[in-house]
């Protein structure tokens, strides 16, 4: 057996939130190490409240650990609406994290998309890849954009980012980032980075709690089905780069072996 992914099991949220924040502190240390930036990938969903109660803590000395003026944070996938639209993911992160860091930590780079392709999303895809590419060097001379984290969340149905379980996008090989037309959770038009570019992070970072994920979170890793769904497909191919931070509700019935800390 290869390597596998590392599957972190909570008490309740804030201790989760606490481990997250450690991770956070290494993945910070190691891309300013390597080239004095973080880049970070995004979702939306719960994630931004919880990457809030991770990163903006004090520690007990009241200092924080993070310089948010060298990070420079992208979205794993955005929703074709305006970003004050209630669907939007730069919406939700903006009100639930970057609107509350304090002056004195610096403010992130963040690249929301280009509301002027909203009624095309094929468009809106194009237009957010050549930010990468302004980011990440050219596209004919990188082949693929290394993040140095991807945050991502994990739906009921085993999606993550907008990649959804059989959809063609799964298949995508050559873009950075696609279009869908057709999410089956509304709304149906999207933009999202494609599985190449989740699995090939430096490091990948998973977020799932509450009851509601037990099914899914028992499919994922302890069923053959599994595998080919979206989450389990970024299981497979970051294996050890990846980390699940989850409850113990979302993983009261997996049997894949849990770790209580970092």
């Amino acid at each position: 057996m290869g390597a596998q992914p590392k599957l972190y099991s909570f008490g309740n949220v804030d201790a989760l939130a606490k481990s997250l924040r450690t991770y956070m502190i290494h993945c910070q240390t190691a891309a300013f190490d390597r080239h004095g930036i973080l880049k970070l990938a995004v979702s939306g969903g719960s994630l931004p409240n919880t990457l809030a109660k991770a990163l903006l803590a004090k520690d007990e000395s009241g200092d924080t650990p993070f310089d948010f003026s060298n990070w420079e944070i992208f979205f794993a996938d955005e929703r074709a609406v305006p970003l004050d639209h209630p669907d939007s993911n730069y919406k939700l992160l903006k009100e639930e994290f970057l609107d509350k860091i304090p002056q004195d930590q610096g403010k992130p780079v963040v690249h929301p998309v280009d509301v002027q392709h909203l009624d095309d999303p094929q468009e809106l895809a194009d237009q957010y890849q050549e930010i990468l590419k302004s980011s990440f060097a050219a596209k004919d001379s990188v082949k693929i954009p290394i993040f140095d984290l991807l945050l991502l969340g994990c739906g009921p149905d085993g999606h993550t980012c907008s990649l959804f379980p059989g959809h063609e996008l799964l298949r995508e090989s050559d873009a950075w980032v696609a279009a869908i037309h057709d999410s089956p959770k509304p709304p149906p038009k999207r933009i999202t980075l494609t599985l190449p570019v989740v699995t090939h992070g430096i490091r990948i970072a998973f977020v799932a709690t509450g009851e509601g994920k037990q099914d899914i979170m028992k499919q994922i890793f302890d069923t053959e089905d599994g595998r080919s769904l979206p989450c389990g497909l970024v299981n497979e191919g970051g294996a050890d780069k990846v980390s699940w931070f989850t409850d113990d509700k979302a993983v009261a019935e997996v049997s894949f072996p849990r770790r209580g800390s970092l």
